[in-house]
């Protein structure tokens, strides 16, 4: 039985090594990534960051955002979304008066509206720039970073439009545990959205990533604003799904910008994963059941097959297990770590695994997701 399976599971990843992706920019060349610019063009920005219990972070991150070198007029909109902490104090504290500098003291949360999304609502409400950037409380910026996106979003292609610009920014990546979760995270998700087809106008795969979203207002407001997508939980995927059909998008990997949110643990990582990870497979209990089985041949048969096959079973474990240690090694590049934590993805796989399962069996018990204090039910 497990000559098949590893015959199977190596089919599998010739796929995903040579054609998962678009002719040329496979999903684990960890491409394209921005590089500084300076835009043609500088027009107004309103930079909206959504912050609940962000003491820890907020203050170098309104820090970043103030000394943008940037030609044109920016404001940054901090909407405080009833924190119970001092983020509000050391976010004001650090703008020191600066006039493009607004606090927007959040209102309660509607019913049927995630947290985050109100309190992007509310900086939208406050803002009549023609592009709006959201970004992150935990996500230090480079003074080139504003001029870099908005040179993207403006940059002359004879074929599209593009109507808003995302970036994977650099994650924390210190700890034990980041350095075993963090780079896999990027990893899956590029697996997930390969960024060349997000990229593709023609390809219907969307994503962003929702630490640092470029968008014209007119896209905006085109898709319904904030409000149409009020309830979702993965709200940089919806945001993507709602605008690509109507304008193009770019996805990339951000070398301006970086999260400074810490994760100590192996429960802080897996605490994030699970927040959303059944949501993902929209409460499907067949998909569900299809990812696990998904994962254990992608990612356990082949060294399974490695340590306990023979024959032709034994040589595609061999091909399966060396093109999932290629396909990951520019992903490690990219946070400067070693070749040998390759060796570590099946045990990553398990992990995320574990992960998806906390989060299925929490929404089965009628808690769903939970984040900043605020619980989601599981409707």
């Amino acid at each position: 039985m497990l000559t098949p399976l590893a015959i199977l599971a190596a089919l599998i990843w010739l796929y995903l090594f040579f054609a998962h992706g678009e002719p040329g920019a496979a999903f684990w060349r960890s491409t394209p990534e921005l590089r500084p610019a300076s835009p043609a063009e500088a027009p107004p920005v309103d930079i909206i960051v959504p912050a609940r219990d962000e003491a820890e972070t907020i203050a170098p991150v309104i820090a970043s955002l103030l000394i943008q070198d940037y030609p044109g007029d920016y404001r940054v909109i901090l909407v405080d979304d009833r924190s119970a902490d001092d983020t509000a104090a050391r976010a004001r504290l650090m703008a020191r008066h600066d006039p493009r500098f607004l606090l927007v003291d959040g209102a309660e949360k509607p019913a049927g509206w995630a947290g985050k999304l109100f309190a992007l609502e509310q900086g939208v409400a406050q803002s009549h720039a023609p592009l709006i950037l959201f970004t992150d409380a935990d996500i230090t910026h480079d003074p080139r970073h504003l001029a870099t996106l908005v040179a993207r979003l403006n940059q002359p292609d004879g074929r599209y439009r593009l109507d808003m610009v995302s970036e994977m920014v650099r994650l924390n990546c210190t700890s034990r545990a980041e350095r075993l979760l963090i780079p896999a995270f990027v990893y899956f998700f590029q697996m997930l959205y390969p960024f060349a087809q997000v990229n593709n106008p023609l390809s219907a795969v969307a994503a962003a990533a929702g630490g640092t979203v470029l968008i014209r207002r007119a896209a905006l407001e085109r898709i319904g604003g904030v409000r149409a997508m009020r309830g979702a939980l993965i709200d940089d995927v919806t945001l993507a799904s709602a605008v690509k059909p109507g304008g193009a998008i770019f996805l990339g990997h951000s070398g301006l910008a970086q999260s400074i949110r810490l994760y100590p643990r192996l429960s802080d990582i897996r605490a994030m994963i699970a927040r959303s990870a059944f949501t993902q497979l929209r409460h499907s209990t067949a998909l569900l059941a299809l990812t696990i089985l998904g994962l254990a041949l992608v990612w356990l048969v082949p060294p399974l097959a490695v340590l306990a096959g023979h024959g032709l079973g034994f040589l595609a474990g061999i091909l399966a297990s060396s093109l999932a240690i290629l396909s990951y090694l520019p992903t490690l590049r990219r946070y400067g770590l070693s070749r040998l934590w390759a060796l570590a993805l099946p045990l990553i796989a398990v992990l995320y695994l574990e992960a998806t399962i906390a989060s299925a069996r929490r929404y089965w018990r009628g808690a769903g997701a939970q984040w900043k204090r605020r619980d989601y039910g599981a409707s």
